[in-house]
């Protein structure tokens, strides 16, 4: 179905790294969810200084006892695009990641902690970089491939901070990786895949049909377009290539904390979700990065959706996102048959209250979308 853009947004400019650049409410609730390959859904969350694990058998109707991620508290970032992390190793240890904050503001360490199959407590969270600054590493994601390779993806500073020290300019932050080549119980040393990234938007991470992992962030393109790059990444870590995603042009020296989505479908597809302003209107966009362009792209939604997930099961995608109607968060999707040529509307639910970001999930070639609402808890809805 066709999406006419609508009006802009209105953008507020909060003084965090080069400001913030939002437009709907945003709430404490940050929440990972997975289908483990149990088929059970699991769901991690921030209780005061820890991480706590949640695990329902039907779908989210009941849960069992909670279990702490990290035995001993300490610092947890969760609010807005920095999310706690969930992913499963071949050997079905559930791996959950997370950011430390620190003393200074915007620093913090990458952590990860193990929870082996058939035990109660997980292992002692590591730091997953040797980097010791106390400096900017956030924003991870975590991705586990075929071979068993635990690859980390995160926001870094220390780039920048090295040329400040030399008093020359550079945009934004940089991307590392780390990758674990035991299931996520100890890592290499860390790699950078690419300078000047955005500072404060979650980074997508997908596989291609061999395994191979794929991210997708936002980038800081001379002299301040901040549009999206895309990179396939070694065994190691590092870029293959790195390729812009998004042709969208915005200039602009803010953050807008929005970070893209991102699938690969069974024909090895990508298809990409993210937010920006075109022809100056502010909008979620959807499309198909290619190294020659993006192919494909339309608005979704109103001029107030926000912070869009996507998920996809052979040639069927879903695209999940909030919008505010200045009264309540709405959960709003679209469903494609034929690998996003053609979709159809979801009015999925609403909520009266604060809501984190939607997740678009995949179980046994069918579609959910997890949503947590403050005034209802975690909710599962099966996609029709």
């Amino acid at each position: 179905m066709g999406l006419a853009a609508g009006a802009p947004g209105v953008f507020a400019h909060e003084g965090v790294e080069h400001g913030d650049v939002t437009h709907t409410p945003r709430a404490g609730l940050a929440t990972a969810a997975a289908f483990g390959p149990d088929g059970r859904l699991y769901a991690v969350d921030k209780d005061g200084g820890h991480l706590v694990l949640h695990i329902s058998d039907d779908d989210g109707a009941s849960w069992r006892s909670p279990v702490r991620v990290n035995v001993e508290p300490e610092s947890i970032a969760a609010d807005g695009d920095s999310q706690p992390r969930i992913a499963f190793a071949t050997d079905g240890a559930l791996l959950v990641s997370w950011t430390k904050p620190l003393t200074r503001p915007y620093t913090g360490e990458i952590r990860l902690a193990r929870l082996d199959p058939g035990t109660g407590t997980f292992d002692a969270p590591i730091t997953v970089h040797r980097d010791r600054a106390e400096i900017t590493h956030r924003f991870q994601n975590l991705v586990v491939s075929p071979d068993g390779h635990v690859t980390v993806i995160w926001i870094d500073k220390r780039d920048q901070e090295a040329a400040k020290a030399r008093k020359q300019a550079y945009r934004g932050a940089a991307i590392y990786t780390a990758v674990s080549s035991d299931g996520g119980r100890h890592f290499a040393e860390e790699r950078r895949v690419a300078d000047y990234s955005c500072e404060c938007c979650r980074i997508a991470l997908a596989s291609d049909p061999d395994g191979t992992p794929v991210a997708m962030w936002r980038h800081v393109f001379a002299p301040n377009e901040r549009d999206h790059a895309l990179a396939r990444l070694r065994p190691d870590g590092t870029p293959e290539s790195v390729i812009r995603a998004t042709n969208d042009h915005w200039r602009v020296d803010a953050c807008p904390h929005q970070g893209p989505g991102l699938t690969v479908d069974g024909s090895g597809v990508r298809h990409a979700v993210w937010f920006s302003m075109r022809n100056g209107e502010g909008h979620v966009f959807y499309g198909r990065p290619t190294p020659s362009g993006v192919e494909g792209q339309i608005p979704v939604g109103g001029p107030r959706a926000a912070h869009a997930d996507i998920a996809s099961t052979g040639q069927t995608l879903a695209i999940v996102w909030t919008e505010f109607d200045g009264t309540r968060n709405q959960l709003r999707g679209l469903r494609s048959n034929d690998g996003g040529h053609n979709f159809t509307a979801l009015d999925i639910a609403t909520t009266a209250g604060g809501a984190d970001q939607p997740r678009a999930l995949v179980r046994g070639g069918k579609l959910y979308a997890f949503w947590r609402q403050a005034d209802a808890g975690y909710r599962l809805y099966a996609l029709p």
